[in-house]
């Protein structure tokens, strides 16, 4: 089963409303997908040519991402928020042949463009923009119907960068037409998504990686895509009672925006046709997940994995019995964790997770030595820190670059950021490691309050005690700072590298067990 048999066999279904409430068929965006294929074809782009595009959540993302898919081409969906910086150093690092933008981001992109050879015949805008095609003429007065030749695409996506420049995860091409493998049936099934009819709301940038598969992944499997162009808690709600939607991909930041909405607000919407909820990109606090599932009922799934693959998966019910888990691995997946020397681990004993399954066939496109650090034979790891338990469920601690060493004892950020979070005026916190002289390095936590509580002196010492209560001592922040926004990705990451700390401002000591300060720092 693949979009293209469902626009066969029931033309008619709605595949696409996007946020404007436009309404496509299978069968309207099937014919626009085969022009698009002949139209880059016609441009010269062959069997492992690259396509990239700066488009946000709109149809356009759907109809390159399958044209490429069936035409043996790689598609890089770059992140629209990027600057113009970041942007040239995909299209170099890619070789793209061709750019789709979106015109705002087109407008700022022609000289860029024109410097890395990709001249106006092979750059296309979504909506006016001088010196270039316009997206609409991609394909036009090309025949609709299904064309000849049909070879499985792939996206090639590139990494967060968290360190350092991102890199492709390049895998090689598979033989035959697109498809969608049993395998990946089961996975999707280990997640609570059946084969058949359903409405998938897109509520998270399809531009990064699981988003944008898990829209592609449910439309194959025949859901109608409900595109939201940014996200909003009560919108979310509204959307899911307006379109019976099925199945949902969402991150842990919005689950806390949505348990803020007032009662009478989460309650006022019929949420009933909920099958699965899937979470994952960042750690979610044990309480905000019990919130979430004691509110919407055993809906909530989460996976664990990244740019480089899936690894495991857990429903609530599973879940509900060993809180914190991500589940057992999935299908053809094999995890390992592994000491700094590379020795495997016994279970409950904290390493580094190694995976290895058919995703882990890759390189990291012209690197190598990246290529070859994460990893040990046929198996990979992206930095997690974390252990398997006695049936072989995973867990995770943190990543190793996050994570904190204060006199030898290893501290993990997002354990604390937990506690700090299940704080009622809290809406958000990030906690890192700074120089000390005597430990090595002291825990600092930025918190960002809940609007109401902006400005609240008595904050941070409420905030020691709750970390008292919750934490070992050497856990407990040795300094609370107050932001007013912290600094996520649109998938729920925190940007750490951007939290710095800054000089102490007005404000005081916070006199409290623990010595944690307040230093009242107001930034955005």
């Amino acid at each position: 089963m693949t979009f293209f048999d469902i626009a066969k066999g029931d033309p008619d279904r709605v595949a696409v409303i996007d946020s404007s409430g436009r309404v496509s068929s299978f069968g309207e965006l099937a014919g626009r997908v085969h022009q698009i294929t002949r139209g880059l074809r016609r441009l010269g782009l062959s069997a492992g040519s690259r396509v990239a595009a700066v488009v946000g959540n709109e149809q356009a993302y759907l109809e390159l991402a399958l044209a490429t898919g069936q035409a043996g081409m790689y598609f890089t969906p770059i992140n629209r928020r990027s600057s113009i910086e970041e942007i040239a150093y995909v299209v170099a690092d890619l070789g793209a042949e061709v750019v789709v933008a979106d015109s705002a981001v087109a407008r700022e992109c022609t000289s860029m463009l024109e410097s890395h050879g990709v001249s106006v015949e092979y750059r296309f805008s979504i909506g006016a923009a001088e010196a270039w095609s316009d997206y609409q003429n991609l394909g036009a007065g090309e025949a609709d119907s299904e064309p000849g030749d049909r070879a499985e695409g792939a996206l090639l996506l590139y990494t967060s960068g968290t360190s350092g420049r991102p890199k492709a995860v390049h895998r090689p091409l598979l033989e035959g037409p697109p498809r969608l493998s049993p395998t990946a049936i089961g996975h999707y099934s280990r997640m609570g998504i059946e084969p058949g009819p359903g409405v998938h709301l897109v509520a998270c940038p399809l531009y990064h990686a699981a988003p944008g598969n898990f829209s592609l992944g449910t439309l194959n499997l025949g859901q109608t895509q409900v595109l939201m162009d940014r996200f909003d808690a009560e919108r979310t709600l509204r959307l899911i009672e307006r379109y019976a939607v099925t199945t949902t991909h969402l991150v842990p930041t919005m689950f806390h925006r949505m348990l803020r909405l007032a009662a009478d607000v989460r309650t006022g919407y019929n949420l009933a046709s909920l099958r699965s909820v899937l979470h994952g990109a960042a750690p979610c606090p044990l309480q905000v997940k019990h919130r979430m599932i004691e509110w919407l009922g055993p809906v909530v799934y989460e996976y664990y994995g990244a740019t480089e693959g899936m690894i495991s998966a857990v429903g609530p019910l599973e879940w509900l019995e060993a809180p914190g888990t991500l589940g057992s691995p999935l299908s053809g997946v094999r995890v390992k964790v592994l000491d700094e020397r590379r020795r495997e681990v016994p279970a409950n004993e904290v390493g580094t997770v190694y995976y290895t399954s058919a995703q882990t066939d890759f390189v990291y496109l012209g690197d190598e030595a990246k290529t070859k650090a994460g990893r040990d034979g046929e198996f990979v790891t992206v930095g997690d820190l974390g252990y398997l338990d006695d049936e072989g469920r995973v867990y995770l601690c943190d990543r190793r670059t996050d994570l904190i060493i204060s006199g030898g004892v290893n501290i993990y950020p997002a354990e604390v950021e937990a506690r700090l979070l299940e704080h009622p005026d809290v809406a958000d916190a990030a906690v890192l490691g700074e120089p000390d002289e005597e430990w090595g390095q002291r825990v600092v936590a930025y918190v960002e309050p809940i609007p109401s509580a902006l400005g609240d002196e008595t904050l941070a010492a409420r905030l020691v005690e709750h970390c008292q209560t919750g934490l070992a001592g050497f856990k407990r922040p040795r300094r609370i700072e107050l932001r007013e926004h912290l600094p996520r990705t649109e998938t729920g990451k925190l940007r750490r590298r951007l939290i710095i700390a800054p000089q102490p401002q007005a404000g005081g000591q916070c006199p409290s067990p623990g010595k944690a300060e307040l230093r009242w720092t107001w930034s955005t």
